[in-house]
């Protein structure tokens, strides 16, 4: 038996964090808030929930990013877990300079002016307890204040540059499994976190 290739290895900072995570799958989600100019959204891999006791989620924008300004001057935000089929709204939300609340993106505000996507299954409005810059990201620490699942679909991924998703297909009925329904649509470069590429 051979053995096996010694890793790579180097020492090249940012080139070594985007390498590592492509190989990382991450539930893509939107991250909504209302503008001073009016609703604004982000595609967004860097969503993770972060305590159950108060319900907190944590997520990071860059401080490049258009919307940094927006982020930093937020009370509220939404967040919207995207599902297989999603793909365009993804994309729509990460390419600089789109009319993201156009059609054919479906919408409504909530009752606190927050822009809510219509077509997101599982959503949570959060208020925002803190933030940081850390190196060139803005980190948000936020509370849940209200959620809503809808139906069990197959969530839309990002990995290796491309959204994708794992388990069945919407309206399959095939049973879940590590490689049913695999489905890969290449990410475009934009706005956004999907920095890493």
């Amino acid at each position: 038996m051979s053995p096996r290739p010694a890793a790579e290895t180097s020492a090249r900072g940012p080139v070594d964090l985007r390498r590592a995570f492509r190989r990382h799958a991450a539930g893509v989600t939107i991250v909504t808030m209302a503008g001073p100019r009016g609703p604004v959204g982000f595609t967004a891999t860097s969503v993770a929930s972060l305590s159950e006791e108060p319900p907190l989620v944590s997520l990071a924008l860059s401080t490049r990013s258009s919307l940094a300004s927006v982020l930093t001057g937020a009370s509220t935000l939404v967040v919207h877990l995207l599902s297989a089929g999603h793909h365009d709204l993804a994309a729509r939300f990460a390419r600089p300079g789109a009319d993201r609340f156009a059609p054919p993106t479906r919408w409504r505000r909530l009752p606190g002016g927050e822009p809510l996507l219509l077509d997101a299954e599982v959503w949570m409005r959060c208020r925002i307890r803190r933030r940081t810059v850390e190196g060139d990201h803005h980190l948000v620490i936020a509370e849940i204040l209200e959620s809503r699942v809808g139906r069990a679909d197959p969530p839309l991924i990002y990995h290796d540059g491309s959204y994708g998703t794992v388990g069945p297909r919407p309206g399959s009925g095939s049973v879940p499994g590590p490689s049913t329904g695999a489905a890969r649509q290449a990410a475009p470069p934009g706005d956004g976190d999907l920095g890493i590429r």
